[in-house]
């Protein structure tokens, strides 16, 4: 039995057997000493201290002390990030409710709320194929999502500056099968404060995926322009390895290991690294470490292990949950598991 097996489900993605094209798990798998590295970790504060504080103000629902931490995020991508974090939370439905109680037109709480929501009504989902949802779930979906929409909509009009409502207004707006027109100018809305957000061009890629009504055309299409419109250095050239993992996802076994090896792909694989990751000008702004864990899964996948490799050594552990959701079992041991398989190249 091979030991990557695809999960099912997974916003729409079709149930199907694994990865088995490269005997993943056979000597030294699931040993940090096989790869030399940090035991692989899966942190949603990403290494930043500041984040981790807030997570645990949240998550004792101390809003007195949250909400200056929230004040102080100067930009756009850093309020999104962690009201995002946040979101992940359980239990911050409850203390927003209270403080929306409260101050019914307090922006932050608004957001805070809303997020949760958006998160809140995915949980209730589940990633099971829509076939397999129960229909209490998805009415318990539908209402927290309307919740969401209320709340970010709010949110938006008394901050118009602000990124972060239409950020997660692209989630609702996807699992609400509202209008492409409507998710296209949610889009849009976020670039126009943030040009380069690499989280609001990952939520237009997954807009334009197949599974949810776009095409594989409009989602390759889509990654290929982002990235070239951007300075190299940019972390957009991610876009190019997702839409190719969608790809391979959408695959059955057999062709989908021949798309991610073909050479065509690769090049393209290669290309997208090196005007992202792999370009000099990269920073590791908030959310770096997820550009690297898609590349090092996308490169490992593709056989590509030299590449692989520099990745998961520049990682040094640190595990983000997408793309590795893509995999069935725990992300940090799928994590160590390729990684160490790429250890020695």
């Amino acid at each position: 039995m091979p030991l990557f097996r695809r999960r099912s489900g997974g916003e729409g993605a079709q149930d199907r057997a694994g990865w088995r094209g490269f005997g993943f798990g056979r000597r030294g798998a699931g040993s940090p000493e096989a790869a030399g590295g940090a035991a692989p970790r899966l942190d949603p504060a990403h290494g930043d201290e500041s984040v981790r504080l807030a997570l645990s103000q949240a998550a004792a629902g101390d809003w007195a002390a949250l909400r200056p931490a929230l004040a102080a995020a100067e930009d756009g991508p850093a309020l999104t990030f962690l009201a995002g974090a946040i979101a992940d939370v359980r239990g911050v439905e409850e203390w927003t409710g209270r403080a929306l109680a409260d101050t019914p037109e307090d922006p932050y709480a608004l957001l805070l709320s809303g997020a949760r929501h958006v998160t809140w009504a995915w949980e209730a989902r589940s990633r099971a194929q829509a076939k397999h949802v129960g229909e209490e779930q998805w009415k318990l979906f539908h209402r927290r999502l309307d919740v969401a929409e209320e709340q970010l909509l709010a949110a938006a009009e008394h901050e118009p500056s602000w990124l972060a409502p239409w950020y997660f207004l692209q989630i609702s707006a996807r699992g609400a099968s509202l209008d492409p027109e409507v998710a296209s100018c949610r889009f849009e809305a976020a670039v126009r404060r943030a040009p380069g957000h690499p989280d609001s061009h990952r939520q237009r890629l997954q807009q334009l995926c197949a599974k949810w009504g776009g095409s594989h055309e409009e989602m390759h299409a889509f990654a290929r322009s982002a990235m070239l419109a951007a300075p190299e250095g940019s972390q957009l050239g991610e876009l190019v390895a997702l839409a190719h993992l969608e790809r391979w996802l959408d695959l059955p076994d057999g062709e989908d290991r021949a798309h991610l090896t073909s050479p065509a792909v690769v090049a393209e694989l290669q290309e997208a690294a090196f005007r992202s990751v792999l370009h000099p000008d990269f920073r590791q702004v908030h959310g770096w470490q997820g550009s690297f864990n898609t590349f090092a899964m996308v490169f490992s996948l593709a056989g590509q292990r030299k590449t692989a490799r520099l990745l998961f050594d520049a990682l040094d552990g640190a595990v983000t949950e997408s793309p590795w959701h893509y995999l069935a079992g725990d992300p940090a041991k799928t994590f160590r598991a390729h990684r160490d398989r790429c250890a020695g190249y």
